[in-house]
């Protein structure tokens, strides 16, 4: 089964390769390949793209069809949005951005649910220790698709035993999101119907995660494209470093100066993430 990728404005499929292989715990495929359990359906997927924008699929032991398949992998590379108006936003970190990173655009965790394991994994410890497990979760609980290994689906997360490495209270917090994500507490869909506000609170009702976890997993997991970050002090430092604004600027004029990159100040925040 193959499909073929569209894209409105710039994309460069090399520069999301080379931001997913700098991701902790990312592992090395055949190229631009995904292994993921689909979201809603949960059944695991592997997906591999070449370069002319065609998805291979190596793996796809539930049988769904081309269509959900592309719709998944468009939403991960964020082909799904209309990037053209990226293009004309003219504020002078913006467009240096651009420059430095052309055709970036959000790289996207398969679903809301990986991107919620995520905030989970990596509550307290560094990056590079949450991608450590984040590896051996996928090992160990996930299902093999193409040559990679999938994270594991909710139904087998909600069973995680403690592991070195994790807490307690981290174990329970991870089985209580496989069991929030079977019920369908995290779909795509459901997230997306509602406002950033109703969304964030609904999130947030999940154990372990906060405000900044409730953020991360709308405009890295759901691709909410117009999210400002203001929980998020990396990006905040980036802009104060780009802008030259001094040490610790003040919120309100960091969400000042983000309006001027509407409706993308997600996208923009994602390539921030990247700069400094």
């Amino acid at each position: 089964m193959t499909f073929r990728l569209s894209t409105q404005g710039p994309f460069s499929l090399a520069e999301a390769a080379r931001w997913q292989a700098t991701f902790p715990g990312a592992q090395q495929g055949n190229g631009y390949e995904l292994a993921f359990p689909a979201d809603g359906t949960w059944q695991t997927v592997g997906v591999r793209i070449t370069d002319d924008l065609t998805g291979h699929v190596t793996a796809n032991p539930g049988k769904l069809d081309e269509a959900e398949i592309k719709r998944h992998v468009e939403r991960i590379l964020s082909l799904d949005v209309d990037g053209r108006g990226f293009t004309k936003i003219k504020d002078e970190v913006v467009v240096d951005l651009r420059r430095r990173f052309p055709g970036l655009r959000p790289v996207l965790f398969a679903s809301p649910y990986e991107a919620a394991a995520w905030a989970l994994l990596t509550h307290r410890i560094s990056m590079v220790q949450g991608g450590v497990l984040r590896r051996r979760l996928c090992e160990e609980l996930g299902e093999k698709a193409g040559s990679l290994h999938a994270f594991p689906a909710p139904e087998r997360l909600a069973t995680l035993q403690p592991m070195p490495g994790m807490t307690i209270r981290k174990v329970e917090n991870l089985r209580a999101l496989g069991e929030a994500a079977s019920a369908g507490d995290l779909d795509v869909d459901l997230l997306r119907g509602m406002s950033v506000d109703e969304a964030l609170v609904h999130l947030k009702k999940l154990p372990g995660i906060g405000p900044f976890s409730a953020e991360l997993i709308l405009y890295r997991g759901v691709g909410v494209v117009d999210l400002f970050p203001r929980e998020t002090p990396r990006i905040h430092r980036a802009m104060a470093e780009l802008y030259d604004l001094g040490p610790e600027p003040p919120l309100a004029q960091l969400e000042q100066i983000a309006r001027g990159w509407q409706p993308f100040r997600g996208w923009v925040a994602f390539l921030l993430r990247n700069a400094v």
